[in-house]
């Protein structure tokens, strides 16, 4: 059924007559009669009594409710899909666990209150996971570690991370490699840029072999380094905010492994054409409120990077 025919189908039993929907629709009383006559056969059913006025028949009125309904459901989603509208619908956010505690409740919060409407889910997880979820569909955006590989994605950076090594006393001084090659280290599932960290730091000491625990969220990460199980590699900032609950404590990377130290959380997307208005008002808002990380925050970067490889 096309939603035109239900339209003048809608129209006829309105107005009582197949003129006057016609007047309404500004076409001709033809025009009308043939899409009510295909509607009437699709339906296998007589759907209006040609009376006067004319009116639906039982099967008519089951079928008005119906149409109504889809025609209601269409003209609502054209509203928002064209910006006439200001309920912005849904968002569906993925995010790293670490992002998701430290960074965007203060987000989340301010989103809320622009648009009290907007129905917000989210979804942590590893940034590859992340990245797979948003290529499927599944999710509308994300944050992650650096930009992405695919060159379907479009994204920016919005946090500066420092990585930090976690512990459960406080240290001295950055761990030996005899040190480190000895203690097990605390992280996410593979897939997580941060685990990617570790391995980078460990080789960049010449440590081929270290236990790696696989833990499935940060309380569990962060309660067993307080329980003097191992190392962990964190953002600096979030190690701050959580250091009086867990009673952990954190050393920082040389200087000659900022590079493994410095990550970028970036806002990752689908092409802006394809934005559904929550997804701008979110976009929006980053621009708005985050300060630019490397004088980033104005240009969509879309380009494929080598570094980190998601695995």
């Amino acid at each position: 059924m096309q939603l035109k025919s239900l339209r003048m189908f809608e129209a006829v039993c309105e107005s009582g007559s197949f003129g006057a929907a016609a007047q309404l629709l500004h076409t001709v009383q033809s025009n009308v009669t043939a899409h009510i006559k295909k509607l009437e056969d699709e339906a296998g059913a007589q759907l209006l009594e040609r009376s006067a006025p004319v009116h639906p028949t039982p099967a008519g009125r089951l079928l008005r409710r119906y149409a109504q309904q889809m025609l209601q459901a269409h003209d609502e989603a054209l509203a928002l899909l064209q910006g006439r509208q200001a309920a912005p619908g849904a968002l569906r956010i993925g995010s790293m666990e670490t992002t998701a505690a430290l960074r965007l409740p203060p987000l989340l919060a301010q989103l809320h209150q622009r648009h009290p409407g907007m129905a917000l889910e989210l979804r942590t997880g590893p940034t590859a996971s992340q990245l797979a979820e948003l290529l499927a569909g599944q999710i509308d955006c994300a944050f992650v570690a650096g930009l992405p590989p695919q060159a379907r994605l479009t994204g920016w950076p919005v946090f500066r991370e420092t990585l930090v090594l976690v512990s459960v006393a406080p240290l001295a001084a950055f761990p030996t490699p005899e040190q480190l090659g000895s203690t097990p280290f605390l992280a996410f599932r593979q897939g997580c840029s941060y685990r990617q960290r570790i391995e980078l730091l460990l080789a960049s000491q010449g440590i081929t072999a270290v236990q790696i625990m696989e833990l499935g969220t940060l309380d569990a990460i962060l309660g067993c380094v307080a329980a003097g199980m191992g190392y962990a590699l964190l953002p600096q900032a979030l190690i701050a905010a959580q250091q009086q609950r867990f009673g952990v404590h954190w050393c920082p990377l040389p200087p000659a492994l900022a590079g493994i130290a410095q990550v970028d959380t970036c806002f990752v997307t689908g092409p802006q054409a394809s934005w559904s208005p929550a997804l701008r008002a979110m976009a929006q808002l980053l621009q708005e409120v985050v300060e630019p990380v490397v004088g980033a925050r104005d240009a969509v970067v879309s380009a494929p990077v080598a570094e980190p490889q998601w695995a």
